[in-house]
């Protein structure tokens, strides 16, 4: 799995800023507070976003309405998932990866250990 560019990661951000259904031109006017961009641009970025299964759309009238499948966590927890997962000797990746925590991170991840503590399925 591969993480989003920039304009996908835009577009992402922003539905799932919304918790609700968006079209393209909802999305458009909310970019076009920042920068340039072009209808068609955003049009074909969130097609290309459907495509690889991260956001879902229904018509209504002659365009549609896009929401997304996953919240901004699961859709992260899945990239960190599948890049462990491609990293080769896990255990080393996961020691590099909490030496290099904050103490905020270190926190939330107790937090979460204690939530979902390893070994427990759901």
């Amino acid at each position: 799995m591969r993480g989003l560019g920039d304009l996908e990661s835009a577009i992402m951000d922003r539905l799932w800023s919304y918790r609700r259904p968006a079209s393209v031109r909802d999305v458009l006017e909310d970019l076009r507070r920042e920068r340039e961009i072009a209808y068609t641009t955003v049009m074909t970025v969130m097609d290309k976003l459907h495509t690889k299964g991260l956001l879902r759309r229904e018509p209504v009238g002659r365009a549609y309405i896009y929401r997304t499948v996953a919240t901004k966590e699961a859709y992260t927890a899945e990239l960190m998932r599948a890049t462990l997962a491609s990293g080769g000797n896990q255990a080393a990746t996961l020691v590099h990866f909490l030496e290099r925590l904050s103490p905020e991170e270190a926190a939330a991840l107790e937090a979460a250990l204690k939530v979902y503590p390893p070994g427990s399925r759901a």
